[in-house]
């Protein structure tokens, strides 16, 4: 079964430019078939730097914007695969995503890329947590998590400037 992706804007006046949305999409397909998952569905949300402040606030109590958070709708370890008993109706519900794009084009701007790599970066990285990939674990599952979202851009063409 093949995995789909549900995108929305959460705060108004946010306009997603088509590209990104696709992008986002190609993003987050490629990384669950590049661990093997099918068969799931992830919610991404796009928002400006003050909603998800108030987000980042509210469920980590960090006062200030981020780039994307995820909220995994499973209790997964990295190299877990979601079972079909996790189903709702034909597909897994794996989780949600909030990027920030107006954060995303900060940083795209100060690493020197561009908007495309970064939100393509924040997609694979988020989708990884929502697989159980968590860089906050220590520095051994921070090495992991991080060359494998550099390996799945790669092989997406979506390198660092």
């Amino acid at each position: 079964m093949r995995n789909r992706v549900v995108t929305d804007t959460v705060s108004r006046g946010i306009y997603v430019p088509l590209r990104l949305r696709a992008l986002v999409r190609r993003c987050i397909i490629s990384t669950l078939e590049a661990e093997g998952v099918y068969g799931c569905e992830v919610a991404v949300h796009f928002s400006d730097n003050r909603f998800i402040h108030g987000l980042n606030l509210e469920h980590r109590d960090v006062d200030r914007a981020t780039d994307v958070l995820s909220f995994p709708y499973l209790e997964l370890k990295r190299g877990d695969k979601p079972s079909p008993q996790d189903a709702i109706g034909s597909r897994v519900l794996l989780g949600e995503m909030v990027i920030s794009l107006e954060r995303a084009a900060e940083q795209a701007e100060e690493y020197g890329h561009s908007i495309e790599r970064e939100t393509g970066f924040l997609a694979v990285h988020s989708t990884l947590h929502l697989l159980g990939y968590d860089h906050e674990a220590g520095p051994e599952e921070e090495r992991i998590h991080f060359a494998r979202q550099e390996e799945i851009l790669e092989d997406m063409g979506l390198v660092r400037a």
